[in-house]
């Protein structure tokens, strides 16, 4: 079974020959830009080619709430036909440089229907992506701040490959972002990992010395990958 997952890559690359053939426009992106203006539907669809996006909400009151992380090998923002208000309150940056296919929605739309599988893949990456949600709602709303943060080290880490000690390149500015969780807070849940010698912590990064042990702080949905399935 598939794991909820921050960190979406590689989900389309078997169509990178297909988009390339099809009209786009090859687009640089450099960091710290805007993917597209804020207060706007969207009317872009991105395949990405290098480099890595942030996809946040901007909430009226000034706090920030980061969604997901988007890099090389999948479409976003996701195909489809309607516009939906909620998207004047999403913000998408570029973290890095990138190289993006751009289309416009009408001509991702005749790709979709000319291209099954290509449609079979949107309606499974918009599944991964619900899932993140239904995730987020159900479990991370009310368990205990310890374990919110143990979930997502161990959901961030595990996208990495097998290395003794996994990296999370994020600051705590960031994860506290995600979690929707003050800093105090988070502080006190990496204070309490780092008593443990699950993680060392160092500026802009957190390093999961023992996964094992991250794992049995996890709710039993973040960590009940049991079948050998990807979490990609």
């Amino acid at each position: 079974m598939l794991t909820p997952r921050y960190y979406f890559a590689g989900d389309f690359s078997a169509f990178q020959d297909f988009f390339a053939a099809q009209p786009h426009v090859m687009r640089t992106v450099q960091k710290g830009e805007l993917l597209w203006k804020p207060g706007q539907p969207y009317e872009k669809i991105h395949y990405i080619l290098s480099g890595l996006e942030m996809h946040y909400a901007d909430h009226e009151r000034g706090r920030r709430k980061i969604i997901s992380f988007h890099g090389a090998g999948t479409v976003f923002p996701g195909y489809h036909r309607q516009d939906f208000k909620i998207e004047l309150s999403l913000v998408t940056v570029a973290l890095s440089p990138m190289r993006v296919l751009e289309f416009s929605v009408a001509q991702f739309r005749e790709m979709f229907q000319a291209n099954p599988a290509l449609g079979e893949q949107v309606v499974d990456w918009y599944a991964s992506y619900v899932n993140l949600f239904l995730f987020e709602t159900i479990h991370q709303e009310y368990n205990p701040s310890l374990v919110k943060l143990s979930n997502l080290l161990y959901l961030l880490a595990s996208q990495q490959s097998a290395v003794p000690a996994l990296k999370v390149d994020m600051t705590q500015d960031e994860l506290a972002e995600i979690l929707g969780i003050s800093r105090v807070q988070l502080t006190r849940g990496l204070s309490e990992l780092r008593r443990r010698g699950i993680v060392a912590t160092s500026r802009g990064r957190v390093q999961v010395l023992d996964s094992s042990a991250l794992e049995k702080l996890c709710s039993s949905e973040t960590r009940e990958d049991r079948c050998g399935c990807s979490t990609r």
